[in-house]
Protein backbone atom coordinates (compact mmCIF):
# COMPACT_ATOMS: atom_id res chain seq x y z
CA UNK A 1 0.00 0.00 0.00
CA UNK A 2 1.38 3.38 -0.96
CA UNK A 3 1.80 5.97 1.74
CA UNK A 4 0.18 9.40 1.53
CA UNK A 5 2.59 12.30 1.02
CA UNK A 6 3.64 14.13 4.19
CA UNK A 7 1.87 17.36 5.03
CA UNK A 8 3.71 20.64 4.71
CA UNK A 9 5.32 21.88 7.91
CA UNK A 10 4.67 25.18 9.68
CA UNK A 11 6.64 25.85 12.86
CA UNK A 12 7.69 22.19 13.04
CA UNK A 13 4.13 20.87 12.95
CA UNK A 14 2.06 19.61 10.03
CA UNK A 15 -0.45 22.18 8.84
CA UNK A 16 -4.12 21.49 8.30
CA UNK A 17 -3.98 23.55 5.13
CA UNK A 18 -3.97 27.20 4.09
CA UNK A 19 -6.90 29.55 3.75
CA UNK A 20 -6.44 32.59 1.50
CA UNK A 21 -8.91 35.42 2.20
CA UNK A 22 -9.35 38.08 -0.49
CA UNK A 23 -11.71 41.05 -0.02
CA UNK A 24 -13.24 41.85 -3.41
CA UNK A 25 -14.54 45.28 -4.37
CA UNK A 26 -15.11 46.20 -8.01
CA UNK A 27 -12.36 43.90 -9.24
CA UNK A 28 -14.09 41.62 -11.74
CA UNK A 29 -11.25 41.85 -14.34
CA UNK A 30 -8.52 40.75 -11.89
CA UNK A 31 -10.17 37.76 -10.21
CA UNK A 32 -9.50 35.15 -12.91
CA UNK A 33 -5.76 35.97 -13.25
CA UNK A 34 -5.53 36.12 -9.45
CA UNK A 35 -6.85 32.56 -9.07
CA UNK A 36 -4.66 31.36 -11.95
CA UNK A 37 -1.57 32.67 -10.15
CA UNK A 38 -2.67 31.53 -6.68
CA UNK A 39 -3.41 27.92 -7.63
CA UNK A 40 0.12 26.66 -8.42
CA UNK A 41 1.56 28.52 -5.42
CA UNK A 42 -0.94 27.00 -2.99
CA UNK A 43 -0.66 23.50 -4.47
CA UNK A 44 3.06 23.52 -3.75
CA UNK A 45 2.69 25.15 -0.30
CA UNK A 46 -0.04 23.12 1.39
CA UNK A 47 -2.66 20.48 0.98
CA UNK A 48 -5.54 21.11 1.40
CA UNK A 49 -6.09 24.78 0.67
CA UNK A 50 -8.95 27.15 -0.08
CA UNK A 51 -9.43 30.62 -1.51
CA UNK A 52 -12.23 32.67 0.08
CA UNK A 53 -13.39 35.58 -2.06
CA UNK A 54 -15.49 38.05 -0.04
CA UNK A 55 -17.49 40.30 -2.36
CA UNK A 56 -18.03 43.59 -0.53
CA UNK A 57 -21.00 45.07 -2.37
CA UNK A 58 -19.14 46.43 -5.38
CA UNK A 59 -22.06 45.88 -7.79
CA UNK A 60 -19.77 45.60 -10.82
CA UNK A 61 -20.19 41.96 -11.82
CA UNK A 62 -17.53 40.60 -9.44
CA UNK A 63 -20.03 38.20 -7.88
CA UNK A 64 -20.83 36.62 -11.24
CA UNK A 65 -17.10 36.02 -11.75
CA UNK A 66 -16.84 34.48 -8.27
CA UNK A 67 -19.77 32.18 -9.05
CA UNK A 68 -18.02 31.00 -12.19
CA UNK A 69 -14.73 30.42 -10.37
CA UNK A 70 -16.41 28.52 -7.52
CA UNK A 71 -18.27 26.32 -10.01
CA UNK A 72 -15.06 25.42 -11.88
CA UNK A 73 -12.76 25.06 -8.86
CA UNK A 74 -13.77 23.34 -5.63
CA UNK A 75 -11.02 25.19 -3.77
CA UNK A 76 -12.71 28.54 -4.38
CA UNK A 77 -15.39 29.69 -1.96
CA UNK A 78 -17.46 32.84 -2.38
CA UNK A 79 -19.10 35.08 0.22
CA UNK A 80 -21.36 37.93 -0.78
CA UNK A 81 -22.01 40.67 1.77
CA UNK A 82 -25.31 42.51 1.89
CA UNK A 83 -23.71 45.86 1.12
CA UNK A 84 -20.33 47.59 1.19
CA UNK A 85 -18.88 47.37 4.70
CA UNK A 86 -15.22 48.09 4.05
CA UNK A 87 -12.06 46.07 3.51
CA UNK A 88 -11.36 45.15 7.12
CA UNK A 89 -14.97 44.15 7.78
CA UNK A 90 -14.89 41.90 4.73
CA UNK A 91 -11.60 40.41 5.92
CA UNK A 92 -13.08 39.71 9.36
CA UNK A 93 -15.93 37.83 7.72
CA UNK A 94 -13.56 35.70 5.61
CA UNK A 95 -11.20 35.07 8.53
CA UNK A 96 -14.05 33.74 10.65
CA UNK A 97 -15.06 31.38 7.86
CA UNK A 98 -11.54 30.11 7.15
CA UNK A 99 -11.18 26.38 7.81
CA UNK A 100 -7.44 25.83 7.93
CA UNK A 101 -4.61 26.47 10.38
CA UNK A 102 -2.82 29.20 8.42
CA UNK A 103 -4.57 32.24 6.93
CA UNK A 104 -3.19 34.42 4.14
CA UNK A 105 -4.76 37.76 3.26
CA UNK A 106 -4.00 39.81 0.17
CA UNK A 107 -5.66 42.40 -2.05
CA UNK A 108 -7.64 41.62 -5.18
CA UNK A 109 -5.75 44.00 -7.50
CA UNK A 110 -2.67 41.81 -8.18
CA UNK A 111 -0.34 44.33 -6.55
CA UNK A 112 0.46 41.65 -3.95
CA UNK A 113 2.16 38.91 -6.02
CA UNK A 114 0.88 35.45 -5.01
CA UNK A 115 4.35 34.11 -5.85
CA UNK A 116 5.67 35.88 -2.73
CA UNK A 117 3.46 33.85 -0.35
CA UNK A 118 6.18 31.17 0.27
CA UNK A 119 8.44 33.93 1.68
CA UNK A 120 5.85 34.75 4.31
CA UNK A 121 5.22 31.08 5.12
CA UNK A 122 8.93 30.44 5.51
CA UNK A 123 9.20 33.30 7.99
CA UNK A 124 6.19 31.93 9.88
CA UNK A 125 8.21 28.73 10.40
CA UNK A 126 10.66 30.67 12.58
CA UNK A 127 8.16 30.80 15.44
CA UNK A 128 6.21 33.94 14.64
CA UNK A 129 2.42 34.22 14.68
CA UNK A 130 1.95 37.07 12.19
CA UNK A 131 4.14 37.88 9.19
CA UNK A 132 3.59 40.96 7.01
CA UNK A 133 4.74 41.34 3.44
CA UNK A 134 6.37 44.78 3.49
CA UNK A 135 6.70 46.19 -0.03
CA UNK A 136 10.13 47.08 -1.35
CA UNK A 137 8.57 50.15 -2.91
CA UNK A 138 4.87 50.95 -2.79
CA UNK A 139 3.27 51.58 -6.17
CA UNK A 140 0.69 54.15 -5.10
CA UNK A 141 -0.09 57.79 -5.82
CA UNK A 142 1.50 60.59 -3.80
CA UNK A 143 -1.59 61.26 -1.68
CA UNK A 144 -2.24 57.54 -1.16
CA UNK A 145 1.32 57.17 0.13
CA UNK A 146 0.84 60.11 2.51
CA UNK A 147 -2.40 58.58 3.80
CA UNK A 148 -0.63 55.24 4.31
CA UNK A 149 1.96 57.01 6.47
CA UNK A 150 -0.82 58.50 8.63
CA UNK A 151 -2.43 55.06 8.95
CA UNK A 152 0.84 53.44 10.05
CA UNK A 153 1.43 56.15 12.63
CA UNK A 154 -2.05 55.44 14.00
CA UNK A 155 -1.27 51.72 14.01
CA UNK A 156 1.94 52.36 15.93
CA UNK A 157 -0.04 54.06 18.68
CA UNK A 158 -2.69 51.34 18.87
CA UNK A 159 -0.66 48.16 18.20
CA UNK A 160 2.31 49.11 20.32
CA UNK A 161 4.70 46.93 18.31
CA UNK A 162 7.64 47.91 16.14
CA UNK A 163 6.29 45.99 13.14
CA UNK A 164 3.44 48.51 12.83
CA UNK A 165 5.72 50.51 10.49
CA UNK A 166 5.69 47.57 8.07
CA UNK A 167 2.00 46.63 8.23
CA UNK A 168 0.30 45.83 4.94
CA UNK A 169 -2.78 44.00 3.69
CA UNK A 170 -0.45 41.18 2.57
CA UNK A 171 -0.14 39.07 5.73
CA UNK A 172 0.08 35.49 6.99
CA UNK A 173 -1.01 34.42 10.47
CA UNK A 174 -2.19 31.42 12.43
CA UNK A 175 -5.96 30.95 12.50
CA UNK A 176 -5.89 30.22 16.25
CA UNK A 177 -5.33 33.94 16.82
CA UNK A 178 -8.92 34.70 15.85
CA UNK A 179 -10.15 33.11 19.09
CA UNK A 180 -9.12 36.29 20.90
CA UNK A 181 -11.61 38.39 18.91
CA UNK A 182 -14.32 35.79 18.25
CA UNK A 183 -16.81 37.86 20.28
CA UNK A 184 -15.92 41.19 18.65
CA UNK A 185 -19.06 42.84 17.25
CA UNK A 186 -18.18 46.51 16.68
CA UNK A 187 -18.76 47.96 13.18
CA UNK A 188 -15.30 49.59 13.42
CA UNK A 189 -12.78 46.90 12.48
CA UNK A 190 -8.98 46.87 12.20
CA UNK A 191 -7.63 43.37 11.62
CA UNK A 192 -4.09 44.40 12.57
CA UNK A 193 -5.19 45.74 15.95
CA UNK A 194 -7.36 42.69 16.63
CA UNK A 195 -4.39 40.41 15.98
CA UNK A 196 -2.49 42.16 18.79
CA UNK A 197 -5.12 40.93 21.23
CA UNK A 198 -3.69 37.42 21.07
CA UNK A 199 0.03 37.75 20.25
CA UNK A 200 3.08 39.98 20.19
CA UNK A 201 5.10 37.74 17.87
CA UNK A 202 4.97 39.95 14.77
CA UNK A 203 7.55 40.25 12.02
CA UNK A 204 7.81 41.16 8.35
CA UNK A 205 9.63 40.22 5.18
CA UNK A 206 10.32 42.38 2.15
CA UNK A 207 8.26 41.44 -0.90
CA UNK A 208 7.67 42.74 -4.39
CA UNK A 209 4.84 45.22 -4.88
CA UNK A 210 3.61 45.35 -8.44
CA UNK A 211 2.03 48.42 -10.06
CA UNK A 212 -1.70 48.32 -10.63
CA UNK A 213 -2.43 47.35 -14.24
CA UNK A 214 -6.23 47.24 -14.13
CA UNK A 215 -8.53 49.87 -12.64
CA UNK A 216 -7.76 52.42 -9.95
CA UNK A 217 -7.42 52.18 -6.19
CA UNK A 218 -10.68 52.42 -4.25
CA UNK A 219 -8.77 53.76 -1.24
CA UNK A 220 -8.64 57.56 -1.30
CA UNK A 221 -6.76 59.84 1.08
CA UNK A 222 -10.03 60.61 2.85
CA UNK A 223 -10.92 56.94 3.35
CA UNK A 224 -7.50 56.08 4.70
CA UNK A 225 -7.52 59.09 7.02
CA UNK A 226 -10.96 58.09 8.34
CA UNK A 227 -9.68 54.54 8.85
CA UNK A 228 -6.72 55.89 10.82
CA UNK A 229 -9.05 57.98 13.00
CA UNK A 230 -11.30 54.97 13.58
CA UNK A 231 -8.29 52.94 14.69
CA UNK A 232 -7.02 55.59 17.10
CA UNK A 233 -10.38 56.40 18.68
CA UNK A 234 -11.73 52.85 18.50
CA UNK A 235 -8.78 50.93 19.95
CA UNK A 236 -6.81 53.35 22.14
CA UNK A 237 -7.20 56.22 24.58
CA UNK A 238 -4.38 58.30 23.09
CA UNK A 239 -6.72 61.11 21.86
CA UNK A 240 -8.22 61.46 25.33
CA UNK A 241 -4.74 61.62 26.84
CA UNK A 242 -3.80 64.29 24.31
CA UNK A 243 -6.94 66.25 25.21
CA UNK A 244 -6.00 66.01 28.90
CA UNK A 245 -2.48 67.25 28.18
CA UNK A 246 -3.84 70.13 26.10
CA UNK A 247 -6.20 71.07 28.91
CA UNK A 248 -3.40 70.91 31.48
CA UNK A 249 -1.10 72.95 29.26
CA UNK A 250 -3.63 75.71 28.76
CA UNK A 251 -4.39 75.73 32.47
CA UNK A 252 -0.73 76.47 33.09
CA UNK A 253 -0.87 79.14 30.37
CA UNK A 254 -3.89 80.70 32.04
CA UNK A 255 -2.14 80.79 35.42
CA UNK A 256 0.92 82.36 33.78
CA UNK A 257 -1.19 85.05 32.09
CA UNK A 258 -2.97 85.80 35.37
CA UNK A 259 0.37 86.23 37.13
CA UNK A 260 1.52 88.52 34.30
CA UNK A 261 -1.59 90.71 34.59
CA UNK A 262 -1.19 90.97 38.39
CA UNK A 263 2.53 91.74 38.12
CA UNK A 264 1.89 94.45 35.52
CA UNK A 265 -0.81 96.00 37.70
CA UNK A 266 1.34 96.12 40.83
CA UNK A 267 4.49 97.26 39.03
CA UNK A 268 3.09 99.76 36.50
CA UNK A 269 -0.24 100.50 38.13
CA UNK A 270 -2.12 99.61 34.93
CA UNK A 271 -3.78 96.49 33.49
CA UNK A 272 -2.94 94.92 30.13
CA UNK A 273 -4.59 97.20 27.52
CA UNK A 274 -6.20 96.33 24.24
CA UNK A 275 -9.10 94.30 22.86
CA UNK A 276 -6.83 92.15 20.61
CA UNK A 277 -5.08 90.66 23.64
CA UNK A 278 -8.39 89.74 25.30
CA UNK A 279 -9.91 88.37 22.09
CA UNK A 280 -6.83 86.22 21.39
CA UNK A 281 -6.87 84.69 24.87
CA UNK A 282 -10.58 83.90 24.62
CA UNK A 283 -10.12 82.32 21.18
CA UNK A 284 -7.19 80.17 22.36
CA UNK A 285 -8.99 78.84 25.42
CA UNK A 286 -12.24 78.28 23.51
CA UNK A 287 -10.38 76.32 20.87
CA UNK A 288 -8.77 74.10 23.51
CA UNK A 289 -12.16 73.41 25.08
CA UNK A 290 -13.76 72.56 21.74
CA UNK A 291 -10.84 70.25 20.91
CA UNK A 292 -11.31 68.34 24.16
CA UNK A 293 -15.08 68.17 23.64
CA UNK A 294 -14.54 66.90 20.10
CA UNK A 295 -12.35 64.04 21.34
CA UNK A 296 -14.93 63.08 23.95
CA UNK A 297 -17.63 63.28 21.27
CA UNK A 298 -15.75 60.82 19.04
CA UNK A 299 -15.68 58.26 21.83
CA UNK A 300 -19.35 58.85 22.66
CA UNK A 301 -20.22 58.31 18.98
CA UNK A 302 -18.47 54.92 18.98
CA UNK A 303 -20.25 53.93 22.18
CA UNK A 304 -23.52 54.95 20.54
CA UNK A 305 -22.90 52.81 17.45
CA UNK A 306 -21.93 49.82 19.58
CA UNK A 307 -25.05 50.19 21.73
CA UNK A 308 -27.15 50.10 18.54
CA UNK A 309 -25.87 46.59 17.84
CA UNK A 310 -24.82 47.53 14.32
CA UNK A 311 -23.08 44.47 12.81
CA UNK A 312 -19.58 44.46 11.36
CA UNK A 313 -21.03 42.74 8.28
CA UNK A 314 -24.06 40.80 7.08
CA UNK A 315 -23.79 37.84 4.70
CA UNK A 316 -26.19 37.69 1.78
CA UNK A 317 -24.95 34.51 0.06
CA UNK A 318 -22.29 31.83 0.46
CA UNK A 319 -20.78 29.57 -2.18
CA UNK A 320 -18.81 26.48 -1.18
CA UNK A 321 -19.20 23.70 1.33
CA UNK A 322 -18.95 24.25 5.09
CA UNK A 323 -16.45 22.19 7.05
CA UNK A 324 -17.08 18.64 8.07
CA UNK A 325 -18.70 19.69 11.34
CA UNK A 326 -21.75 21.17 9.62
CA UNK A 327 -22.64 24.68 10.75
CA UNK A 328 -19.96 27.38 10.51
CA UNK A 329 -20.22 30.36 12.86
CA UNK A 330 -19.63 33.56 10.89
CA UNK A 331 -20.10 36.07 13.67
CA UNK A 332 -23.36 37.61 12.44
CA UNK A 333 -24.93 34.62 10.76
CA UNK A 334 -24.43 30.92 10.10
CA UNK A 335 -25.12 28.52 7.28
CA UNK A 336 -25.43 24.79 6.81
Amino acid sequence: MSESPPKKQVDGHPTQGISVVVPVYRSAPTLVPLIERLTPVLKSAAEPYEVILVEDGGLDGSWQVIEMLAENDAHVRGIRLGRNYGQHNALLCGIRLARYSVIVTLDDDLQHPPEEIPKLLERLNAGFDVVYGAPEREQHSFWRDRASVITKIALQSTMGVETARHVSAFRVFRSALRDAFSAYRSPFVSIDVLLTWSTTRFTHVTVRHDPREIGVSNYTFRKLFNHAMNMVTGFSTVPLQIASLVGFGFTLLGVGLFCYVLARYFINGTSVPGFPFLASIIAIFSGAQLFALGMIGEYLARMHFRSMGRPAYAIAHVLGDPDEHGTVDVGQASYK
